[in-house]
């Protein structure tokens, strides 16, 4: 009970600090802080001290990252203080390799209801993220051992980090990734958001050709890729698929897609299924531009677009879509 109380303590202190200007006293905690022997509030100090932007407390992090390295699951139950730490130290633009090569390789087994479970794959993909920042000279081979490592979280920051290395030579990584497939539908969809970012035009036939994979969901996450990466290319790639496809769920997010690409001739074809278009696909098209429900000028021409149809039942639907759900 006595330990509860003074974690709590802590825990209230330190709810102050962030909501008060720092002065001395109140570094001088934080410091302090970092010490303690509670890894919940030491991952909320490492926190708190990102937010301010307490960069002379770097020595302090790297003292307390080390600290719980040592025993690390008695030390530092599920990677708590590690990760927060090094992602203070991340957004400090901290130039030691040391303890990013540290994190990327930890693996911390705890117990868990029927066997173990690895509770650092977010630490060490933080650590990626901090040798593509620092410009480590090997980071395409660690990050090549992430993108192959068992827990898919580690992974899809794998495919993120090799996408902030704007670096081409992380483009065979990643198509050999997405030819190969993962269990994990978030690893194929940020190896593909990494693709169309290094290398866009010449990726778009590799993520196209899934489109018709045997699996909705991968065809799904195709298409939003598609659609996120708003390339010029990717609305006739994206139409023609939709006019192909006679899965529903498909089509829907087909027209999703084209509506993301931000683009004049994308939006013009939504549009015109509004106006002339089967019932069905209309209503689809005005889901898919309801994200673009605060553009004043874009759904007033929805809006008319509807109200040239006359179609009471898409007049019906075109409200129900008017209002944020």
């Amino acid at each position: 009970m006595a330990k509860s109380r003074k974690l709590e303590e802590t825990l209230s202190v330190l709810a102050q600090i962030r909501e008060n200007p720092v002065d001395e006293q109140a570094i001088a905690t934080l410091r302090q802080t970092l010490k303690s022997k509670y890894s919940v509030a030491v991952a909320r100090t490492a926190k708190i001290i990102g937010e301010l932007g307490i960069a002379n407390s770097i020595p302090d992090l790297v003292a307390a990252f080390e600290r719980m390295m040592v025993k690390p699951a008695e030390t530092d139950p599920g990677c708590l203080a590690k990760k927060e730490i090094a992602e203070t130290l991340y957004r400090f633009e901290y130039g030691e390799e040391s303890l990013f090569l540290q994190g990327i390789h930890h693996i911390q087994m705890e117990p868990v209801w029927g066997g173990q479970e690895d509770t650092a794959a977010v630490l060490r993909g933080v650590c990626a993220l901090g040798l593509v920042r620092m410009n480590y000279p090997d980071v395409m081979n660690e990050l090549a051992d992430l993108l192959a490592d068992p827990k898919p979280e580690a992974r899809v920051a794998a495919a993120r980090a090799i996408a902030y290395t704007a670096n081409p030579q992380g483009v065979p990584l990643l198509r050999l990734k997405v030819r190969m497939g993962d269990k994990a539908p978030s690893v194929l969809s940020e190896c593909f958001t990494a693709l169309l970012q290094l290398a866009p035009v010449q990726s778009l036939p590799l993520i196209a050709s899934f489109l018709v994979n045997s699996e909705e969901q991968v065809c799904e996450l195709a298409a939003l890729a598609l659609g996120e990466s708003r390339l010029n290319e990717a609305f006739l790639i994206l139409k023609n698929w939709w006019e192909r496809t006679i899965n529903a769920q498909l089509r829907r997010t087909g027209l999703l897609a084209i509506a993301m690409l931000r683009q004049d001739s994308a939006l013009e074809f939504l549009l015109s299924l509004i106006q002339e278009g089967k019932s069905v696909d209309a209503k689809d098209a005005i889901a898919s531009l309801s994200i673009y429900r605060e553009n004043t000028e874009l759904w007033q021409r929805v809006e008319q677009t509807v109200q040239t149809r006359g179609d009471d039942a898409i007049l019906r639907y075109y409200a129900l879509n008017s209002y944020p759900k």
